[in-house]
Protein backbone atom coordinates (compact mmCIF):
# COMPACT_ATOMS: atom_id res chain seq x y z
CA UNK A 1 0.00 0.00 0.00
CA UNK A 2 1.27 3.46 -0.91
CA UNK A 3 2.58 5.26 2.18
CA UNK A 4 0.45 8.31 1.44
CA UNK A 5 -2.63 6.28 2.38
CA UNK A 6 -1.22 5.32 5.80
CA UNK A 7 -1.51 7.65 8.78
CA UNK A 8 1.68 9.28 10.02
CA UNK A 9 2.01 7.75 13.48
CA UNK A 10 5.57 9.07 13.51
CA UNK A 11 4.04 12.51 14.15
CA UNK A 12 3.38 11.21 17.67
CA UNK A 13 6.47 9.03 18.18
CA UNK A 14 9.14 8.34 15.58
CA UNK A 15 9.57 4.78 16.85
CA UNK A 16 9.07 2.42 19.80
CA UNK A 17 12.20 3.67 21.53
CA UNK A 18 10.74 7.17 21.73
CA UNK A 19 7.51 5.68 23.11
CA UNK A 20 9.49 3.78 25.75
CA UNK A 21 11.33 6.95 26.81
CA UNK A 22 8.05 8.73 27.49
CA UNK A 23 6.64 5.66 29.19
CA UNK A 24 9.47 5.72 31.73
CA UNK A 25 8.45 9.26 32.72
CA UNK A 26 4.98 8.22 33.82
CA UNK A 27 5.46 4.56 34.78
CA UNK A 28 5.31 5.31 38.51
CA UNK A 29 2.78 8.07 39.15
CA UNK A 30 3.21 9.75 42.54
CA UNK A 31 0.94 12.57 43.68
CA UNK A 32 1.27 12.02 47.44
CA UNK A 33 2.94 15.41 47.93
CA UNK A 34 -0.37 17.12 47.14
CA UNK A 35 -2.49 15.23 49.64
CA UNK A 36 -4.11 17.55 52.15
CA UNK A 37 -3.03 20.66 50.25
CA UNK A 38 -5.96 21.30 47.93
CA UNK A 39 -7.53 23.71 50.41
CA UNK A 40 -5.39 26.54 49.06
CA UNK A 41 -5.33 28.06 45.59
CA UNK A 42 -1.61 27.34 45.35
CA UNK A 43 -1.96 23.70 46.38
CA UNK A 44 -4.83 23.01 44.00
CA UNK A 45 -3.18 24.86 41.12
CA UNK A 46 0.12 22.98 41.45
CA UNK A 47 -1.64 19.63 41.69
CA UNK A 48 -3.81 20.38 38.65
CA UNK A 49 -0.81 21.49 36.60
CA UNK A 50 1.13 18.31 37.41
CA UNK A 51 -1.90 16.20 36.51
CA UNK A 52 -2.08 17.98 33.15
CA UNK A 53 1.59 17.34 32.41
CA UNK A 54 1.13 13.68 33.25
CA UNK A 55 -2.10 13.33 31.27
CA UNK A 56 -0.58 14.88 28.15
CA UNK A 57 2.14 12.22 28.09
CA UNK A 58 -0.33 9.48 28.97
CA UNK A 59 -2.59 10.59 26.12
CA UNK A 60 0.25 10.45 23.59
CA UNK A 61 1.31 7.01 24.78
CA UNK A 62 -2.24 5.71 24.78
CA UNK A 63 -3.25 7.08 21.37
CA UNK A 64 -0.09 5.79 19.71
CA UNK A 65 -0.53 2.31 21.17
CA UNK A 66 -4.23 2.33 20.29
CA UNK A 67 -3.59 3.36 16.68
CA UNK A 68 -0.77 0.87 16.15
CA UNK A 69 -2.93 -1.86 17.68
CA UNK A 70 -5.79 -1.02 15.30
CA UNK A 71 -3.51 -1.17 12.27
CA UNK A 72 -3.29 -4.91 12.97
CA UNK A 73 -5.31 -6.36 15.83
CA UNK A 74 -3.45 -9.66 15.36
CA UNK A 75 -0.09 -8.10 16.32
CA UNK A 76 0.65 -8.97 19.96
CA UNK A 77 3.42 -6.34 20.22
CA UNK A 78 0.96 -3.46 20.28
CA UNK A 79 -1.47 -5.47 22.36
CA UNK A 80 1.24 -5.49 25.01
CA UNK A 81 1.85 -1.75 24.66
CA UNK A 82 -1.83 -1.04 25.01
CA UNK A 83 -2.08 -3.22 28.11
CA UNK A 84 0.92 -1.51 29.69
CA UNK A 85 -0.36 2.00 29.14
CA UNK A 86 -3.85 1.01 30.31
CA UNK A 87 -2.33 -0.42 33.46
CA UNK A 88 -0.45 2.81 34.17
CA UNK A 89 -3.61 4.80 33.48
CA UNK A 90 -5.36 2.79 36.19
CA UNK A 91 -2.47 3.47 38.59
CA UNK A 92 -2.63 7.17 37.77
CA UNK A 93 -6.38 7.17 38.38
CA UNK A 94 -5.87 5.45 41.73
CA UNK A 95 -3.00 7.76 42.67
CA UNK A 96 -5.11 10.86 42.05
CA UNK A 97 -8.30 9.44 43.53
CA UNK A 98 -7.85 11.71 46.56
CA UNK A 99 -8.42 14.86 44.48
CA UNK A 100 -12.19 14.76 44.13
CA UNK A 101 -12.92 13.67 47.74
CA UNK A 102 -10.60 16.37 49.06
CA UNK A 103 -12.26 19.01 46.93
CA UNK A 104 -15.67 17.74 47.99
CA UNK A 105 -14.67 18.10 51.65
CA UNK A 106 -14.00 21.82 51.18
CA UNK A 107 -16.67 24.32 52.15
CA UNK A 108 -19.00 25.37 49.38
CA UNK A 109 -17.74 28.94 49.73
CA UNK A 110 -14.14 27.80 49.08
CA UNK A 111 -15.11 25.98 45.90
CA UNK A 112 -17.14 28.96 44.75
CA UNK A 113 -14.13 31.23 45.34
CA UNK A 114 -11.97 28.85 43.27
CA UNK A 115 -14.51 29.02 40.46
CA UNK A 116 -14.36 32.82 40.47
CA UNK A 117 -10.55 33.05 40.78
CA UNK A 118 -8.99 34.20 37.45
CA UNK A 119 -5.85 32.18 38.24
CA UNK A 120 -7.96 28.99 38.14
CA UNK A 121 -10.04 29.91 35.09
CA UNK A 122 -8.86 26.78 33.23
CA UNK A 123 -10.62 24.66 35.86
CA UNK A 124 -13.80 26.65 36.53
CA UNK A 125 -16.11 24.32 34.60
CA UNK A 126 -14.51 21.25 36.18
CA UNK A 127 -15.07 22.75 39.63
CA UNK A 128 -18.68 23.60 38.78
CA UNK A 129 -19.27 19.96 37.90
CA UNK A 130 -17.62 18.83 41.14
CA UNK A 131 -19.95 21.07 43.10
CA UNK A 132 -22.98 19.94 41.08
CA UNK A 133 -22.31 16.21 41.61
CA UNK A 134 -21.11 16.42 45.20
CA UNK A 135 -23.56 13.82 46.50
CA UNK A 136 -22.22 11.18 44.09
CA UNK A 137 -18.59 11.38 45.13
CA UNK A 138 -17.43 8.84 47.70
CA UNK A 139 -14.75 8.78 50.35
CA UNK A 140 -11.11 8.72 49.29
CA UNK A 141 -10.77 5.00 50.07
CA UNK A 142 -13.92 4.13 48.16
CA UNK A 143 -12.91 6.24 45.15
CA UNK A 144 -9.50 4.61 45.16
CA UNK A 145 -11.05 1.14 45.25
CA UNK A 146 -13.33 1.96 42.33
CA UNK A 147 -10.37 3.29 40.35
CA UNK A 148 -8.41 0.11 41.03
CA UNK A 149 -11.34 -2.04 39.90
CA UNK A 150 -11.59 -0.27 36.54
CA UNK A 151 -9.00 -2.41 34.77
CA UNK A 152 -10.74 -5.66 35.73
CA UNK A 153 -14.26 -4.41 34.98
CA UNK A 154 -13.56 -2.64 31.70
CA UNK A 155 -12.26 -5.62 29.74
CA UNK A 156 -15.58 -6.59 28.14
CA UNK A 157 -15.09 -4.19 25.25
CA UNK A 158 -11.64 -5.67 24.60
CA UNK A 159 -13.08 -9.19 24.62
CA UNK A 160 -15.77 -8.23 22.11
CA UNK A 161 -13.19 -6.46 19.93
CA UNK A 162 -11.17 -9.68 19.74
CA UNK A 163 -14.28 -11.72 18.93
CA UNK A 164 -15.45 -9.20 16.33
CA UNK A 165 -12.15 -8.57 14.58
CA UNK A 166 -9.99 -11.65 15.11
CA UNK A 167 -12.13 -14.69 16.00
CA UNK A 168 -15.37 -14.24 14.06
CA UNK A 169 -15.62 -17.29 11.75
CA UNK A 170 -16.21 -15.50 8.45
CA UNK A 171 -13.95 -15.38 5.41
CA UNK A 172 -16.20 -15.63 2.38
CA UNK A 173 -19.49 -16.88 0.97
CA UNK A 174 -20.27 -18.53 -2.36
CA UNK A 175 -22.90 -17.20 -4.73
CA UNK A 176 -23.55 -18.68 -8.18
CA UNK A 177 -20.28 -20.59 -7.94
CA UNK A 178 -18.24 -17.46 -7.15
CA UNK A 179 -16.42 -16.88 -3.86
CA UNK A 180 -17.00 -13.43 -2.33
CA UNK A 181 -14.70 -12.22 0.50
CA UNK A 182 -16.77 -11.31 3.56
CA UNK A 183 -15.46 -8.78 6.07
CA UNK A 184 -17.06 -5.99 8.10
CA UNK A 185 -16.18 -3.61 5.29
CA UNK A 186 -17.43 -5.71 2.38
CA UNK A 187 -20.62 -6.65 4.23
CA UNK A 188 -21.81 -3.05 4.03
CA UNK A 189 -21.06 -3.05 0.31
CA UNK A 190 -23.01 -6.28 -0.28
CA UNK A 191 -26.05 -4.90 1.56
CA UNK A 192 -26.27 -2.23 -1.15
CA UNK A 193 -25.83 -4.67 -4.03
CA UNK A 194 -28.80 -4.80 -6.46
CA UNK A 195 -28.54 -8.62 -6.63
CA UNK A 196 -31.07 -9.62 -3.99
CA UNK A 197 -29.94 -13.24 -3.81
CA UNK A 198 -26.38 -12.08 -3.17
CA UNK A 199 -27.56 -9.69 -0.42
CA UNK A 200 -29.49 -12.49 1.25
CA UNK A 201 -26.52 -14.88 1.13
CA UNK A 202 -24.15 -12.25 2.54
CA UNK A 203 -26.65 -11.34 5.27
CA UNK A 204 -27.24 -14.91 6.37
CA UNK A 205 -23.54 -15.85 6.26
CA UNK A 206 -22.59 -12.75 8.26
CA UNK A 207 -25.20 -13.35 10.95
CA UNK A 208 -24.46 -17.08 11.06
CA UNK A 209 -20.98 -16.18 12.31
CA UNK A 210 -22.39 -14.11 15.18
CA UNK A 211 -25.03 -16.72 16.01
CA UNK A 212 -22.30 -19.38 16.24
CA UNK A 213 -20.72 -17.31 19.05
CA UNK A 214 -23.96 -15.96 20.52
CA UNK A 215 -23.49 -17.52 23.96
CA UNK A 216 -20.03 -15.98 24.34
CA UNK A 217 -21.21 -12.62 23.03
CA UNK A 218 -24.28 -12.69 25.32
CA UNK A 219 -22.13 -13.39 28.37
CA UNK A 220 -19.69 -10.65 27.35
CA UNK A 221 -22.38 -8.01 26.91
CA UNK A 222 -24.16 -9.08 30.10
CA UNK A 223 -20.86 -8.57 31.94
CA UNK A 224 -20.53 -5.11 30.41
CA UNK A 225 -24.04 -4.12 31.50
CA UNK A 226 -23.46 -5.48 35.01
CA UNK A 227 -20.32 -3.37 35.20
CA UNK A 228 -22.32 -0.25 34.22
CA UNK A 229 -24.94 -1.00 36.85
CA UNK A 230 -22.31 -1.68 39.53
CA UNK A 231 -20.61 1.67 39.05
CA UNK A 232 -23.93 3.52 39.01
CA UNK A 233 -25.00 1.93 42.29
CA UNK A 234 -21.60 2.52 43.86
CA UNK A 235 -21.84 6.20 42.94
CA UNK A 236 -25.41 6.45 44.31
CA UNK A 237 -27.10 7.17 40.99
CA UNK A 238 -30.68 5.97 40.49
CA UNK A 239 -29.69 4.16 37.28
CA UNK A 240 -26.82 3.48 34.91
CA UNK A 241 -28.48 5.88 32.47
CA UNK A 242 -28.49 8.65 35.09
CA UNK A 243 -24.81 8.00 35.83
CA UNK A 244 -23.87 8.17 32.14
CA UNK A 245 -25.84 11.37 31.58
CA UNK A 246 -24.34 13.02 34.68
CA UNK A 247 -20.91 12.28 33.31
CA UNK A 248 -21.89 14.31 30.25
CA UNK A 249 -23.60 17.07 32.28
CA UNK A 250 -26.82 16.41 30.35
CA UNK A 251 -30.23 15.95 31.93
CA UNK A 252 -31.81 12.48 31.61
CA UNK A 253 -34.84 14.28 30.20
CA UNK A 254 -32.95 14.76 26.92
CA UNK A 255 -32.65 10.97 26.52
CA UNK A 256 -36.30 10.41 27.41
CA UNK A 257 -37.44 13.26 25.15
CA UNK A 258 -35.49 11.82 22.24
CA UNK A 259 -37.17 8.42 22.51
CA UNK A 260 -40.66 9.85 23.03
CA UNK A 261 -40.21 12.33 20.15
CA UNK A 262 -39.06 9.58 17.79
CA UNK A 263 -42.04 7.45 18.80
CA UNK A 264 -44.36 10.21 17.57
CA UNK A 265 -42.51 10.27 14.25
CA UNK A 266 -42.51 6.50 13.64
CA UNK A 267 -45.49 6.71 11.23
CA UNK A 268 -43.22 8.85 9.02
CA UNK A 269 -40.58 6.09 9.08
CA UNK A 270 -43.25 3.48 8.32
CA UNK A 271 -44.37 5.60 5.34
CA UNK A 272 -40.78 5.77 4.10
CA UNK A 273 -40.25 2.02 4.39
CA UNK A 274 -43.51 1.40 2.50
CA UNK A 275 -42.38 3.81 -0.22
CA UNK A 276 -39.02 2.08 -0.43
CA UNK A 277 -40.69 -1.32 -0.71
CA UNK A 278 -42.82 0.06 -3.53
CA UNK A 279 -39.81 1.61 -5.31
CA UNK A 280 -37.91 -1.69 -5.08
CA UNK A 281 -40.98 -3.55 -6.41
CA UNK A 282 -40.92 -6.14 -3.62
CA UNK A 283 -43.82 -8.32 -2.49
CA UNK A 284 -42.05 -8.86 0.82
CA UNK A 285 -39.28 -6.68 2.19
CA UNK A 286 -36.65 -8.07 4.59
CA UNK A 287 -33.90 -6.38 6.58
CA UNK A 288 -31.32 -7.37 3.97
CA UNK A 289 -33.31 -5.15 1.60
CA UNK A 290 -33.26 -2.13 3.93
CA UNK A 291 -29.96 -0.70 2.74
CA UNK A 292 -30.12 -1.24 -1.00
CA UNK A 293 -30.49 2.04 -2.92
CA UNK A 294 -33.97 2.69 -4.26
CA UNK A 295 -32.41 3.98 -7.47
CA UNK A 296 -30.20 1.48 -9.29
CA UNK A 297 -26.82 2.34 -10.82
CA UNK A 298 -26.72 5.80 -9.27
CA UNK A 299 -24.20 5.20 -6.51
CA UNK A 300 -21.23 7.59 -6.31
CA UNK A 301 -18.28 5.29 -7.02
CA UNK A 302 -15.06 7.27 -6.73
CA UNK A 303 -11.43 6.51 -6.06
CA UNK A 304 -10.41 7.80 -2.65
CA UNK A 305 -8.57 10.94 -3.81
CA UNK A 306 -11.47 12.01 -6.04
CA UNK A 307 -13.90 11.33 -3.21
CA UNK A 308 -11.84 13.53 -0.91
CA UNK A 309 -11.86 16.34 -3.49
CA UNK A 310 -15.64 16.09 -3.67
CA UNK A 311 -15.90 16.38 0.12
CA UNK A 312 -13.76 19.54 0.10
CA UNK A 313 -15.93 21.05 -2.62
CA UNK A 314 -19.16 20.06 -0.90
CA UNK A 315 -18.09 21.77 2.32
CA UNK A 316 -16.94 24.97 0.59
CA UNK A 317 -19.79 26.88 2.25
CA UNK A 318 -17.70 26.70 5.45
CA UNK A 319 -15.02 28.92 3.91
CA UNK A 320 -11.36 28.87 2.94
CA UNK A 321 -9.98 28.16 6.40
CA UNK A 322 -12.02 24.96 6.71
CA UNK A 323 -11.07 23.84 3.18
CA UNK A 324 -7.41 24.51 3.97
CA UNK A 325 -7.56 22.26 7.02
CA UNK A 326 -9.17 19.47 4.98
CA UNK A 327 -6.39 19.67 2.41
CA UNK A 328 -3.74 19.78 5.12
CA UNK A 329 -5.14 16.57 6.63
CA UNK A 330 -5.07 14.84 3.25
CA UNK A 331 -1.57 15.96 2.30
CA UNK A 332 0.04 15.42 5.70
CA UNK A 333 -1.32 11.88 6.22
CA UNK A 334 -3.80 12.32 9.03
CA UNK A 335 -5.80 9.41 7.53
CA UNK A 336 -5.31 5.65 7.33
CA UNK A 337 -7.43 4.87 4.30
CA UNK A 338 -7.79 1.25 3.19
CA UNK A 339 -8.84 -2.06 4.73
CA UNK A 340 -6.03 -4.54 5.42
CA UNK A 341 -5.62 -7.91 7.13
CA UNK A 342 -6.24 -7.62 10.86
CA UNK A 343 -7.06 -3.93 10.71
CA UNK A 344 -9.87 -2.77 12.97
CA UNK A 345 -13.20 -2.45 11.19
CA UNK A 346 -15.22 0.72 10.85
CA UNK A 347 -13.98 4.28 11.09
CA UNK A 348 -13.10 6.78 13.79
CA UNK A 349 -11.26 10.01 14.54
CA UNK A 350 -8.83 10.34 17.44
CA UNK A 351 -6.95 13.42 18.60
CA UNK A 352 -3.62 14.13 20.32
CA UNK A 353 -3.27 17.49 22.05
CA UNK A 354 -0.23 19.30 20.68
CA UNK A 355 0.01 17.11 17.58
CA UNK A 356 -3.08 16.83 15.32
CA UNK A 357 -6.08 14.50 14.93
CA UNK A 358 -5.98 11.19 13.03
CA UNK A 359 -8.66 9.28 11.12
CA UNK A 360 -9.06 5.54 10.57
CA UNK A 361 -11.05 4.53 7.48
CA UNK A 362 -11.71 1.29 5.63
CA UNK A 363 -12.53 3.02 2.35
CA UNK A 364 -14.63 1.34 -0.31
CA UNK A 365 -15.93 3.00 -3.50
CA UNK A 366 -19.46 3.71 -2.26
CA UNK A 367 -21.50 6.80 -1.53
CA UNK A 368 -21.53 5.79 2.13
CA UNK A 369 -17.74 5.85 2.29
CA UNK A 370 -17.59 9.27 0.64
CA UNK A 371 -19.80 10.55 3.42
CA UNK A 372 -17.68 8.70 5.99
CA UNK A 373 -14.72 10.87 4.94
CA UNK A 374 -16.80 13.98 5.56
CA UNK A 375 -18.08 12.56 8.85
CA UNK A 376 -14.71 11.63 10.35
CA UNK A 377 -13.07 14.85 9.18
CA UNK A 378 -15.85 16.71 10.97
CA UNK A 379 -14.70 15.05 14.17
CA UNK A 380 -11.07 15.84 13.44
CA UNK A 381 -11.53 19.51 12.66
CA UNK A 382 -13.74 19.90 15.73
CA UNK A 383 -10.82 18.52 17.76
CA UNK A 384 -8.36 20.71 15.85
CA UNK A 385 -10.31 23.91 16.63
CA UNK A 386 -10.83 22.97 20.28
CA UNK A 387 -7.20 21.98 20.86
CA UNK A 388 -5.95 25.12 19.13
CA UNK A 389 -8.21 27.45 21.10
CA UNK A 390 -8.64 25.92 24.56
CA UNK A 391 -6.22 25.03 27.31
CA UNK A 392 -5.65 21.31 27.83
CA UNK A 393 -8.08 21.29 30.76
CA UNK A 394 -10.91 22.58 28.54
CA UNK A 395 -9.99 21.19 25.13
CA UNK A 396 -11.72 17.82 25.38
CA UNK A 397 -15.38 18.26 24.45
CA UNK A 398 -18.11 16.03 25.83
CA UNK A 399 -19.17 12.99 23.84
CA UNK A 400 -22.66 14.51 23.72
CA UNK A 401 -21.50 17.07 21.15
CA UNK A 402 -18.91 14.79 19.53
CA UNK A 403 -21.26 13.74 16.70
CA UNK A 404 -22.49 17.23 15.85
CA UNK A 405 -19.61 18.48 13.69
CA UNK A 406 -19.30 15.17 11.88
CA UNK A 407 -22.98 15.14 10.99
CA UNK A 408 -23.01 18.82 9.98
CA UNK A 409 -20.45 17.83 7.35
CA UNK A 410 -22.63 14.98 6.09
CA UNK A 411 -25.75 17.15 5.90
CA UNK A 412 -23.95 20.00 4.13
CA UNK A 413 -22.36 17.61 1.64
CA UNK A 414 -25.65 15.90 0.89
CA UNK A 415 -27.56 19.15 0.45
CA UNK A 416 -24.79 20.46 -1.82
CA UNK A 417 -25.01 17.39 -4.01
CA UNK A 418 -28.82 17.49 -4.19
CA UNK A 419 -28.83 21.21 -5.01
CA UNK A 420 -26.26 20.92 -7.80
CA UNK A 421 -27.34 17.66 -9.41
CA UNK A 422 -29.16 18.03 -12.74
CA UNK A 423 -29.70 14.35 -13.45
CA UNK A 424 -33.16 13.40 -12.13
CA UNK A 425 -32.15 9.83 -11.42
CA UNK A 426 -29.12 10.83 -9.36
CA UNK A 427 -31.08 13.58 -7.58
CA UNK A 428 -33.66 10.99 -6.57
CA UNK A 429 -30.83 8.77 -5.34
CA UNK A 430 -29.37 11.61 -3.27
CA UNK A 431 -32.75 12.39 -1.71
CA UNK A 432 -32.94 8.73 -0.83
CA UNK A 433 -29.46 8.94 0.64
CA UNK A 434 -30.47 11.91 2.82
CA UNK A 435 -33.48 9.96 4.08
CA UNK A 436 -31.28 6.94 4.74
CA UNK A 437 -28.86 9.15 6.66
CA UNK A 438 -31.70 10.32 8.88
CA UNK A 439 -33.15 6.82 9.15
CA UNK A 440 -29.88 5.24 10.21
CA UNK A 441 -28.55 8.10 12.35
CA UNK A 442 -31.74 9.35 13.97
CA UNK A 443 -34.27 6.51 13.95
CA UNK A 444 -31.90 3.51 14.08
CA UNK A 445 -29.63 4.94 16.76
CA UNK A 446 -32.67 5.81 18.86
CA UNK A 447 -33.79 2.20 18.47
CA UNK A 448 -30.36 1.18 19.78
CA UNK A 449 -30.69 3.69 22.61
CA UNK A 450 -34.06 2.28 23.61
CA UNK A 451 -32.60 -1.23 23.59
CA UNK A 452 -29.77 -0.14 25.88
CA UNK A 453 -32.21 1.48 28.29
CA UNK A 454 -34.37 -1.64 28.42
CA UNK A 455 -31.56 -4.16 29.02
CA UNK A 456 -29.89 -2.00 31.68
CA UNK A 457 -33.25 -1.60 33.36
CA UNK A 458 -33.67 -5.40 33.47
CA UNK A 459 -30.30 -5.87 35.18
CA UNK A 460 -31.10 -3.09 37.64
CA UNK A 461 -34.21 -5.08 38.56
CA UNK A 462 -32.13 -8.20 39.12
CA UNK A 463 -33.07 -9.97 35.88
CA UNK A 464 -30.11 -11.76 34.20
CA UNK A 465 -29.53 -11.11 30.51
CA UNK A 466 -29.23 -13.95 28.03
CA UNK A 467 -29.44 -14.45 24.29
CA UNK A 468 -33.18 -15.11 24.47
CA UNK A 469 -34.46 -12.10 26.42
CA UNK A 470 -32.11 -9.67 24.65
CA UNK A 471 -33.11 -11.00 21.23
CA UNK A 472 -36.80 -10.83 22.17
CA UNK A 473 -36.46 -7.17 23.21
CA UNK A 474 -34.53 -6.32 20.06
CA UNK A 475 -36.99 -8.04 17.73
CA UNK A 476 -39.90 -6.24 19.37
CA UNK A 477 -38.20 -2.89 18.87
CA UNK A 478 -37.34 -3.68 15.26
CA UNK A 479 -41.00 -4.40 14.53
CA UNK A 480 -42.07 -1.22 16.32
CA UNK A 481 -39.63 1.01 14.46
CA UNK A 482 -39.97 -0.40 10.94
CA UNK A 483 -43.66 -1.23 10.88
CA UNK A 484 -45.58 -3.62 8.64
CA UNK A 485 -43.73 -2.82 5.42
CA UNK A 486 -40.76 -4.93 6.47
CA UNK A 487 -40.54 -8.51 7.75
CA UNK A 488 -38.76 -8.32 11.13
CA UNK A 489 -37.88 -11.93 11.77
CA UNK A 490 -35.06 -14.43 11.58
CA UNK A 491 -31.50 -13.27 12.03
CA UNK A 492 -32.24 -9.58 12.69
CA UNK A 493 -33.17 -10.32 16.29
CA UNK A 494 -29.45 -10.91 16.87
CA UNK A 495 -28.37 -7.54 15.49
CA UNK A 496 -27.63 -6.27 19.03
CA UNK A 497 -24.82 -8.86 19.20
CA UNK A 498 -22.74 -7.13 16.52
CA UNK A 499 -22.90 -3.49 17.72
CA UNK A 500 -19.52 -2.50 19.24
CA UNK A 501 -20.86 0.82 20.53
CA UNK A 502 -22.99 -1.03 23.09
CA UNK A 503 -19.80 -1.60 25.07
CA UNK A 504 -19.67 2.15 25.61
CA UNK A 505 -22.97 2.42 27.42
CA UNK A 506 -25.47 5.10 26.40
CA UNK A 507 -23.27 6.44 23.65
CA UNK A 508 -25.37 5.80 20.55
CA UNK A 509 -28.19 8.21 21.43
CA UNK A 510 -25.71 11.03 20.83
CA UNK A 511 -25.71 10.14 17.13
CA UNK A 512 -29.43 10.93 17.13
CA UNK A 513 -29.17 14.20 19.08
CA UNK A 514 -26.13 14.95 16.94
CA UNK A 515 -28.02 14.77 13.64
CA UNK A 516 -30.90 16.77 15.12
CA UNK A 517 -28.41 19.51 16.07
CA UNK A 518 -26.57 19.17 12.77
CA UNK A 519 -29.70 19.60 10.67
CA UNK A 520 -30.45 22.84 12.55
CA UNK A 521 -26.89 24.17 12.22
CA UNK A 522 -26.64 23.27 8.52
CA UNK A 523 -29.95 24.96 7.79
CA UNK A 524 -28.79 28.12 9.55
CA UNK A 525 -25.45 28.14 7.68
CA UNK A 526 -27.19 27.73 4.32
CA UNK A 527 -29.76 30.45 5.02
CA UNK A 528 -27.73 33.01 7.02
CA UNK A 529 -24.23 32.52 5.62
CA UNK A 530 -21.13 33.99 7.25
CA UNK A 531 -22.63 34.99 10.64
CA UNK A 532 -23.85 31.42 11.14
CA UNK A 533 -20.48 30.03 10.02
CA UNK A 534 -18.66 32.20 12.56
CA UNK A 535 -21.04 31.11 15.34
CA UNK A 536 -20.43 27.52 14.31
CA UNK A 537 -16.66 28.02 14.48
CA UNK A 538 -17.08 29.48 17.98
CA UNK A 539 -18.90 26.32 18.94
CA UNK A 540 -16.15 24.16 17.40
CA UNK A 541 -13.58 26.16 19.37
CA UNK A 542 -15.42 25.91 22.68
CA UNK A 543 -14.11 22.44 23.59
CA UNK A 544 -15.38 21.44 27.01
CA UNK A 545 -15.59 24.94 28.46
CA UNK A 546 -19.24 24.57 29.52
CA UNK A 547 -22.11 22.08 29.55
CA UNK A 548 -22.72 20.62 26.05
CA UNK A 549 -26.36 21.69 25.89
CA UNK A 550 -25.24 25.26 26.66
CA UNK A 551 -22.42 25.14 24.10
CA UNK A 552 -24.82 24.09 21.33
CA UNK A 553 -26.77 27.28 21.95
CA UNK A 554 -23.70 29.18 20.65
CA UNK A 555 -24.41 27.62 17.26
CA UNK A 556 -28.13 28.38 17.54
CA UNK A 557 -29.43 24.99 18.74
CA UNK A 558 -31.50 24.71 21.91
CA UNK A 559 -32.25 21.06 22.72
CA UNK A 560 -34.38 22.08 25.69
CA UNK A 561 -37.07 23.10 23.17
CA UNK A 562 -39.08 21.11 20.64
CA UNK A 563 -37.86 23.17 17.68
CA UNK A 564 -34.80 21.12 16.65
CA UNK A 565 -36.68 17.82 17.02
CA UNK A 566 -39.65 18.86 14.89
CA UNK A 567 -37.26 20.48 12.41
CA UNK A 568 -35.41 17.20 11.88
CA UNK A 569 -38.61 15.28 11.19
CA UNK A 570 -39.72 18.03 8.81
CA UNK A 571 -36.51 17.66 6.76
CA UNK A 572 -37.16 13.90 6.55
CA UNK A 573 -40.78 14.45 5.53
CA UNK A 574 -39.89 17.09 2.93
CA UNK A 575 -37.28 14.81 1.37
CA UNK A 576 -39.82 11.98 1.23
CA UNK A 577 -42.37 14.17 -0.55
CA UNK A 578 -39.77 15.36 -3.09
CA UNK A 579 -38.72 11.75 -3.63
CA UNK A 580 -42.32 10.72 -4.31
CA UNK A 581 -42.79 13.65 -6.71
CA UNK A 582 -39.70 12.69 -8.73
Amino acid sequence: MDLKYKWATEDIYKDLNAWEEDFKKIAKPDFSVFRGKLGSVKGFSECAEKQEEYEKVLEKLSVYAYMKHDENTKDSVYDALLNRVNSVAVKFSAETSFVIPELISLDKSVLESYIKDPALSDYDYFLKCVLKNKEHFLSEGEERLLSMSAEALSSFKDVFTKIDNADLPITHFTHNGVKYPLTHGTYGVYMQNPDRALRKKAFKTYYKAYISLINSISATYYGSVKSDVFYAKAKKYPSALAAAMAGEDVDVKVYKNLISSVHTALPLLHDYMAEKKKALKLDKMYMFDAYVPTVENADIKLEYDKAYELVVKGLSVLGKEYAGLLNKAHDERWLDVYESDGKRSGAYSIAVYGVHPFVLLNYQKTTHDVFTIAHEMGHSIHSYFSNRTQSYAKADYKIFVAEVASTVNEVLLCRYLIENEKDIKLKKYLLSYLMEMIRTTLFRQTQFAEFEEKVHSLVEKGVPLNKDNMSKIYLSLNKKYYGKAIVSGGEIKYEWARIPHFYRAFYVYKYATGIISALAIADRILTEGEPAVQDYFKFLSSGGSDGPVELLKIAGVDLTTEKPFTGAFRVFGDALEKFKAL
